[in-house]
């Protein structure tokens, strides 16, 4: 039963480390390189990750500086940040480097990204939801396979549910700190 329970928490452990690595792609302001973890190029045929072809840095608030290894990628990478539904910047390219501008964001804006952000958030507490109910049939298959008794299953489903709660209301308080990070002006 406590193998279980652990198993449970994982995968909700899991939902929760997916949401965050979600949350840092999404543009608050201020230049972060994240937002560029999920772009591809394709080198010598092979689609591969735009920070295994290229230094990425952010020498001011504003600003990440892409360097490619090989300046043959210049026109590759750029190409890649346009079409990129991700990024919704300008790439800027000097034959050397591509600069990435971040313009400060309109309350419009903002409020578009604070909707994305909670529409990430329902769909980990969805998910959280599946998992638990998945967790539940099949402590109730137990139950009625007689493997485990009745009263031990109303104590599992009430682990169960203080464990969703809880991860609930970690999904909440990181919707609400990132709010916090895009409405800052």
């Amino acid at each position: 039963m406590n193998d279980n329970l652990q198993q449970l928490d994982s995968k909700m452990k899991g939902v929760i480390e997916g949401l965050d690595r979600e949350f840092t792609t999404v543009r608050a302001g201020r230049a972060n390189p994240h937002i560029l973890d999920r772009i591809t190029i394709d080198y010598y045929g092979t689609p591969t990750l735009l920070n295994q072809v290229a230094n990425i840095s952010v020498p001011e608030a504003k600003l990440i500086e892409i360097k490619p290894w090989e300046s043959s990628l210049l026109k590759e990478i750029e190409k890649a940040i346009i079409v990129s539904p991700d990024v919704d910047l300008n790439p800027t390219n000097d034959g050397k480097v591509i600069r990435l501008r971040f313009p400060d964001l309109t309350e419009a804006r903002r409020k578009d990204l604070v909707k994305d952000v909670k529409k990430r958030a329902e769909n980990s507490k969805i998910a959280i939801r599946n998992i638990r109910r998945d967790e539940l049939e099949m402590f109730k298959k137990q139950q009625k396979d007689n493997k485990i008794t009745e009263d031990e299953l109303k104590v599992i489903e009430k682990e169960v549910q203080d464990l969703t709660d809880k991860y609930n209301r970690k999904i909440e308080e990181m919707t609400d700190i990132k709010e916090k990070e895009i409405m800052t002006v």
